[in-house]
């Protein structure tokens, strides 16, 4: 969505300056000064992240995008901002949310990096209860958790059945306690000098945090050149094992619903699977 925050969404955050659009993400992001504007995909969702965030206390180990109100004190502006249009979490327009630009630059070279800001930025956060809108959501990241969860039956293409049946098989209970969590951490994370890292774009899912952990490493073996060393870094957190397949069999089926697979797709999994299972 390359469409720009409109007057009145700008003068709901009590934005100064022209909106610039920011690279990365979905393309529909914007900055108006230190403000950061991007369209809601699912208002629930929305309002309890920022909520959330905005009783997060400073820590430094990490740092945060604080959400911004609008000036009738609510959360999202704009079109759908009551909340109508809800769609779990599919694209209908619902208006704008904001919050404060944090300095920093993308670096997935740092993985290790990464995850240690998820872990602590999970300990903040661990009281959290469990947020109702997860049940209602249905978009192809949901449903990848569920089936990576158990909690529906896997139903792929039959590329994604090559790379998902060995991960199926070797798949065993575990019984760990779930807590929020952010569920992409390697491409949100934001690095500047003499700063803690800042955990942005917080993807919420019901999990326990070494699964949160375990995307973040499959991430950085399919996508950004780690090496399988990175796994064994990590060994420490419980059920590792089946944390990592749990990890791979949300991301296949995700990527099977959302998009099309090509040849150079299948090989990236290929190798993080063997390794995992190994």
């Amino acid at each position: 969505m390359l469409t720009r925050p409109p007057a009145d969404v700008l003068a709901a955050f009590g934005c100064d300056g022209d909106p610039v659009r920011l690279e990365g993400g979905k393309g529909g992001t914007w900055r108006a000064g230190d403000v950061v504007l991007k369209p809601v995909e699912f208002a629930p969702e929305t309002r309890w992240r920022a909520e959330a965030l905005a009783a997060v206390t400073g820590s430094a180990e990490f740092r945060i995008a604080r959400p911004v109100r609008t000036r009738d004190g609510g959360w999202i502006a704009g079109e759908g901002a009551d909340g109508r249009n809800s769609s779990g979490g599919n694209p209908v327009a619902q208006g704008w949310e904001a919050s404060r630009l944090v300095p920093g630059r993308l670096d997935t070279s740092r993985p290790d990096d990464a995850i240690r800001a998820g872990i602590a930025f999970h300990q903040a956060i661990a009281q959290l209860p469990r947020p109702e809108f997860l049940d209602r959501r249905t978009d192809p990241w949901a449903i990848g958790d569920r089936v990576a969860w158990e909690e529906l039956p896997p139903d792929a293409s039959a590329a994604a059945r090559r790379l998902l049946d060995p991960l199926l098989a070797e798949r065993k209970p575990v019984e760990l306690p779930a807590q929020a969590v952010h569920g992409d951490l390697p491409g949100n994370v934001l690095f500047a000098p003499g700063e803690p890292p800042a955990v942005i774009d917080w993807s919420v899912y019901w999990r326990p945090p070494a699964w949160a952990a375990a995307v973040a490493v499959a991430d950085a073996l399919c996508w950004y050149q780690a090496t399988p060393g990175l796994i064994d870094r990590w060994a420490q957190l419980p059920e590792w094992r089946q944390m990592l397949i749990r990890a791979l069999v949300y991301r296949i089926v995700t990527h099977d619903l959302a998009g099309r697979w090509t040849p150079d797709q299948i090989a990236a999994y290929q190798p993080a699977i063997a390794a995992v299972l190994s």
